[in-house]
């Protein structure tokens, strides 16, 4: 995983030199979720699942790209993040090799198939803290609709990578990961139908770099779930560019083709409350134009680490004077969460040089290595304080919040054109 989020090729993530402007949080309302055809690995011919799925496409850095390239000639890697070439042009680039790479492995059997059109319940076993946790929700084909009206104002996005992703989809017609959502209201048929597959052998399961493992099965629409869950709004916790892409691209296709596959999108749906899916904070680098920091000195990074609290409105700092790290935690003036506080009072105006990363250590070293000159750490949240801020109409950070863990690339694929 890239743990510090800095610009990239694509324009991903446009953190460093911009103005830490306020912004709203992506949620729609589901009018529709269908369940779909999904394309699956073949295991019997691309071994193990670890060896061809991958994180998200925005959190892998160029190395972990080369090694994914090298661990399996069937890796997901090839069609969601190819590798640029010398001599590379409009009509030859990635996005036609992975378009010509995908017809390729669904040709010759490494991808199939599924028997008929299926929901596809998701579960992520890991540790966090010392606890051994699992979260679980439901992944379907979700009609897309417009921000505006009854979504909430939505977190910006950047031309960059919509115009990316933009481009392979043209090229390869699939959902190739989900967008990651959560919802609100309590969802029996759901969780009885996650229940029942959770006592089954999955139809897939990989275990990633983090100790996540992964498990995936196919379900039918017997009891009505996908009934239960139109109408409810839902938040997207990863996927922002994606969504914003899958509604360019419907709109494009609707003036070529009509309505068509295009007028969904993949989804995981998870029920927030019944699921309380870990919300983990990005601690800020300020590399330039640091704020005065004051407050109650601590031993090391881990007893700030034990002392920050989002209900308390604490942070933690980390400076470097005459060689030394200095430990720092303090209480700011406000409402939770945290992350609206720091802002609004000591980073507001200071665009300065600031990258964001979930990994504390990282950021820790960066003052030791003198490549910045604070690191800022925030405590975790929840989905249930996002959604207070929802329903106050209020806006977040960039950045904000970094939902965790997130699901697999390649565990499932929803094709736009029909299986061959």
């Amino acid at each position: 995983m890239a743990l510090i989020q800095e610009p990239d090729a694509l324009g991903e993530q446009v953190v460093r030199g911009l103005a830490l402007q306020p912004f709203a949080i992506h949620s729609v309302v589901v009018p529709q979720i269908s369940p779909f055809v999904g394309l699956l690995f073949d295991r019997s011919r691309v071994g193990p699942l670890e060896g061809v799925t991958t994180p998200p496409y925005d959190t892998i850095s160029p190395e972990e790209q080369r090694r994914y390239l090298q661990a399996s000639p069937h890796n997901v890697i090839r069609l969601d993040l190819g590798e640029d070439r010398p001599g590379d042009d409009g009509t030859r680039n990635k996005y036609r090799r992975a378009s010509e790479q995908l017809r390729e492995w669904r040709a010759q059997g490494f991808l199939i198939p599924t028997p008929r059109p299926a929901y596809f319940p998701y579960e992520m076993r890991f540790t966090l803290h010392g606890r051994r946790r699992r979260i679980r929700g439901l992944i379907g084909a979700v009609e897309l609709e417009e921000w505006g009206g009854s979504i909430v104002p939505h977190e910006r996005t950047t031309h960059g990578p919509v115009e990316d992703r933009l481009r392979l989809i043209r090229e390869i017609r699939a959902n190739l990961s989900c967008i990651h959502a959560v919802f609100f209201e309590p969802s029996p048929p759901l969780a009885d139908l996650l229940e029942r597959a959770g006592r089954t052998e999955p139809l897939a399961e990989a275990l990633d770099e983090e100790g996540v493992t992964h498990r995936l099965w196919m379900a039918d629409d017997e009891e009505g779930v996908g009934k239960a869950l139109a109408g409810q709004t839902v938040l997207i916790a990863d996927g922002h560019h994606r969504y914003a892409m899958a509604l360019a691209y419907r709109d494009e296709m609707r003036v070529a083709q009509g309505p068509g596959p295009w007028d969904r999108t993949m989804m995981l749906l998870m029920d927030a409350a019944a699921e309380d899916p870990p919300v983990l904070p990005y601690h800020r680098i300020v590399r330039a134009g640091a704020p005065p920091l004051d407050g109650t000195r601590v031993r090391d990074l881990q007893e700030v680490l034990d002392q920050v609290d989002d209900e308390g409105l604490v942070f933690g700092a980390v400076t470097r004077e005459g060689g030394e790290l200095l430990h720092r935690v303090a209480r700011l003036e406000g409402e939770p969460p945290t992350v609206s506080a720091l802002h609004r009072l000591l980073l507001d105006g200071r665009d300065g040089d600031l990258a964001f990363t979930p990994d504390a250590v990282r950021a820790e070293d960066a003052v030791r290595r003198g490549q910045a000159e604070a690191a800022l750490f925030l405590p975790p949240t929840t989905a249930a304080r996002i959604r207070s801020v929802i329903d106050r109409r209020e806006t977040l950070p960039q950045k904000s919040t970094f939902f965790w863990p997130k699901p697999r690339t390649g565990m499932v694929i929803r094709p736009l054109d029909p299986p061959e």
